[in-house]
């Protein structure tokens, strides 16, 4: 079983280290590593040159997240697809504990797992008070908490490009509108970090996409 890991990067050398060390520490290697730099002005290109032993970097105009995702998989060539978001890390077992239950239940299209929140340490005293973290772990439905098998996009199709913001919330809603089956394991898998510059702090219309993506879905099943 061959997995490809894919890291959609904009702007993101202050945590992107540590998100592809997250990768390479695991117990159950990637079968390949994908950074695709979305546009960066920062020094996220020259980050991701340091890894390229163990790091295929692709380089894109800004056209955002869903166009570098999609992106990312056809430049992949894993039987499964994992996503990590750059300011996001995973727990060591992550890719194994998963794709044990993909051995498992040969059935399953994709297999999600736990995630930890927690604001970044980097986050000052009086931004920290803006933020609601949840203590305990939570079920996540997140790009970092998931894997989906190669044949799923096929069926429920790429990430659509017209969406900046929702385009995971839209991805996942077809997902369960297919009927494919899949799987959320109790265990933490992924820490998604809370920080000034999360999409739904920078960009407050991402709450109206969300609610688009929502009456497509609805619309669909009528």
């Amino acid at each position: 079983m061959t997995a490809s890991v894919i890291i959609p990067v904009f702007n993101g050398e202050r945590y992107l280290v540590e998100a592809v060390e997250s990768v390479l520490a695991q117990t159950r290697s990637a079968s390949e590593i994908i950074v695709v730099d979305d546009g960066s002005t920062d020094g996220s290109a020259e980050l991701a040159g340091g890894y390229k032993q163990s790091v295929l970097y692709v380089r894109q105009a800004n056209c955002g997240t869903a166009a570098a995702r999609n992106r990312g998989i056809r430049e992949s060539s894993g039987e499964f697809v994992a996503f990590l978001d750059q300011d996001d890390w995973w727990e060591p077992n992550k890719l194994e504990q998963q794709l044990d239950a993909f051995e498992a239940q040969p059935d399953l299209g994709a297999v999600f797992g736990r995630i930890q929140q927690f604001v970044s340490p980097d986050v000052s005293e009086a931004n920290r008070k803006r933020f609601v973290c949840p203590d305990g772990p939570q079920e996540g439905y997140t790009p970092s908490a998931a894997i989906v098998r190669r044949s799923v996009f096929a069926e429920v199709g790429p990430f659509d490009e017209r969406w900046r913001q929702a385009e995971w919330i839209d991805w996942l809603l077809r997902l369960k509108e297919s009927g494919i089956p899949t799987l959320m394991l109790p265990q933490i898998v992924a820490h998604r970090r809370i920080h000034e510059r999360n999409k739904g702090v920078v960009h407050r219309p991402a709450r109206r996409e969300y609610l688009r993506a929502l009456k497509e879905s609805v619309d669909r099943r009528r």
